[in-house]
């Protein structure tokens, strides 16, 4: 079951009321939620939560896998949330956290290996898509595919970007690099995904 089932994290959370100030910027609801105001979490998890799903599916995880990282970064940051500082982004915070998670995955189960084995099983699922289903589900498995074949660098750029909506200069603070080196990583990136999906992608 996905996040705020992981209400049972932190019970002053599921015990809090709605909150109405929706819209409060994503700093001022993570320095409130870090203040102790347990309200402010919950318009946070809502504005992130679907972004943030996607960028582990398209980095190449299963859904079982994708699941157990996505729960992680939101306990993460649950537990971290007294030592937050508003001095970036929250968005570029939250994606530092996913980064992380992700990189200790990786290093866990030997990337290639775990890259080569998602190939395997989205060509399966393709392979069993209805074919009621089958234009748009063979395009998604197509994309997921293209994506998780770009080099890790080059994925990364571009899943900050697409998916967490981050500028070059915040993309580049994170991965330690210039703003050209995320400009060129960000290029290579769209130029094999063009050509891999050219004819869907014109």
């Amino acid at each position: 079951m996905l996040f705020p089932a992981v209400g049972a994290l932190a019970d002053d959370e599921a015990m809090s009321p709605p909150f109405a100030d929706n819209s409060a910027s994503d700093e001022s609801l993570m320095s409130r939620y870090a203040a102790g105001e347990a309200a402010a979490f919950e318009p946070l998890y809502r504005r992130h939560k679907d972004a943030l799903w996607r960028y582990f599916l398209r980095q190449g995880c299963d859904e079982a896998t994708a699941s157990e990282l996505f729960q992680e970064v939101w306990s993460n940051l649950i537990r971290s949330r007294a030592g937050y500082q508003p001095s970036a982004r929250f968005a570029t915070w939250l994606y530092k956290l996913a980064q992380n998670r992700l990189i200790d995955h990786w290093r866990a189960l030997k990337t290639q290996d775990v890259l080569d084995e998602t190939d395997e099983r989205l060509a399966e699922a393709e392979h069993r898509t209805p074919v009621a289903r089958a234009s748009q589900a063979e395009q998604a498995e197509r994309l997921r595919r293209a994506i998780t074949a770009l080099p890790v660098d080059q994925r990364q750029a571009f899943l900050l970007q697409a998916e967490a909506g981050l500028t070059l200069e915040e993309i580049a603070a994170q991965q330690g690099v210039g703003r050209e080196t995320v400009k060129s990583r960000l290029r290579y990136a769209l130029a094999k995904l063009r050509l891999e999906l050219a004819d869907v992608w014109p």
